[in-house]
């Protein structure tokens, strides 16, 4: 855990979520500021600055991001759905704390802007 990081805090419970899922790894909770219908976001506990920021030693824990995404979109009805993870502040990243978008429930466009 790093002690500045929001989405560190949300993990450990220090701040309030709508979780949709936890495990001992992995977290999904909702977008406080919904693009989609259905818009949450996954995240893994560990801390991990972005995507470029992955190890090696990081790959399955990046491969369950994606796995646990569909099982929560499909949970929340949603079979069709976008993936998006942001890296850096041109890239629209916010929080740096890795964590992958799942949006659906709409139509999407391409390219999304």
């Amino acid at each position: 855990m790093t002690a500045d990081c929001l989405f560190c805090k949300i993990s450990a419970g220090e701040i309030p979520a709508e979780k949709l899922y936890e495990d001992d790894e992995m977290l999904a909770f909702r977008d406080i500021a919904p693009q989609a219908p259905v818009h949450f976001l996954v995240i893994p506990k560990k801390h991990i600055q972005d995507p470029a920021n992955v190890g090696e030693e990081d790959e399955a824990l990046i491969g369950r991001m994606m796995r646990i995404g569909s099982l929560v979109a499909k949970e929340n009805g949603i079979t069709d759905f976008r993936l998006i993870y942001n890296n850096g502040l041109e890239a629209g990243q916010t929080v740096f704390h890795i964590h992958m978008h799942v949006l659906g429930g709409r139509s999407l466009t391409w390219p999304p802007g």
